[in-house]
């Protein structure tokens, strides 16, 4: 008879015996996950806006249709259009691409820099570990957001000059993270067998420790590019993010201010897809954190 696992069987000449049950992978606990799957799911759908660019606008993003400004949203134009007559789901459309790539290249550039600081400062120890933090410390100390805007007020703002900024601001909680593994994989009984095997730090760290920190550095860049994401909308918002005609999800959200009594389409559409962008990642690092959790592992 056949029997499920952790159910009591009985063998022949012995007592009650428990079966444990099969450990679930990372993966699997993901895909149990119905929050982290409806995270991937809204990031897929944001990711084929994305990837189809202006295809699946019905307009032009920057056509006018001046006889019909600040039209509600109705059978011509789904999400109404804006006080040029520029159709808001045309730009909504567009807009997705230009926030999502800010967002994921910023989140590389952060989560690459965090990498490589947390692990010089973690592998090495000693006054390197200490010289790298309080340089960790002290970009902690300065406020981002300010720091932000008056760069891109000196320099003009730009989208390669968001990218590094927003991501040349954001490093050090990757970077702490990262240290912190490092400490706690350092000292491991493989990382010394490859020490005495005669192994080059540089190859320890790739091959043995970096691949030990991926699910921290995982969950880590998913909240990156939530933050990311709200960084260039409110940047936008300020005029200082992406500059027009070219849409984003922060600048549309400006274009509607002055009309929230009377337009509130204009701000709500692109409003919700930040909210909805954001909410997605921050399901999928949840997701991430309880899939990669040893706890878990049972």
């Amino acid at each position: 008879m056949g029997s499920t696992a952790g159910s009591a069987i009985l063998g022949p000449g012995q007592g009650v015996r428990r079966v444990v049950p099969a450990r679930r992978g990372p993966w699997a606990r993901f895909r149990r996950n119905p929050r982290a799957l409806a995270g991937a799911c809204l990031l897929a759908l944001f990711g084929a806006i994305a990837a189809s660019g202006t295809a699946l606008a019905p307009f032009p993003p920057d056509q006018p249709h001046l006889l019909v400004r600040l039209h509600p949203p109705g059978s011509s134009f789904l999400l109404g259009t804006d006080h040029l007559g520029r159709d808001i789901l045309s730009r909504t459309v567009a807009a997705t691409r230009v926030s999502l790539v800010i967002g994921v290249l910023s989140m590389l550039v952060s989560i690459t820099a965090g990498t490589l600081v947390g692990a010089l400062a973690g592998y090495s120890g000693g006054w390197m570990d200490g010289l790298l933090m309080r340089v960790v410390d002290t970009v902690l100390a300065v406020p981002v957001f300010f720091l932000t805007v008056a760069v891109l007020a000196m320099f003009g703002p730009s989208v390669p000059g968001l990218i590094l900024i927003i991501g040349g601001t954001a490093w050090p909680p990757a970077a702490r993270l990262v240290r912190v593994e490092f400490l706690a994989l350092r000292s491991r009984e493989f990382v010394q067998a490859a020490r005495a095997s005669g192994a080059p730090d540089l190859r320890i760290i790739v091959r043995h420790l970096l691949p030990n920190v991926v699910p921290v550095i995982a969950i880590s860049a998913t909240l990156r590019v939530g933050l990311a994401i709200l960084t260039e909308a409110g940047l936008s918002f300020l005029g200082l993010g992406v500059q027009p005609p070219r849409p984003s999800w922060g600048n549309i959200i400006a274009d509607g201010r002055e009309y929230l009594s009377i337009a509130w389409w204009v701000s709500l559409f692109p409003g919700l897809c930040v909210f909805l962008a954001v909410m997605a990642f921050n399901l999928v690092g949840d997701g991430l954190r309880d899939a990669f959790d040893p706890r878990l592992q049972i």
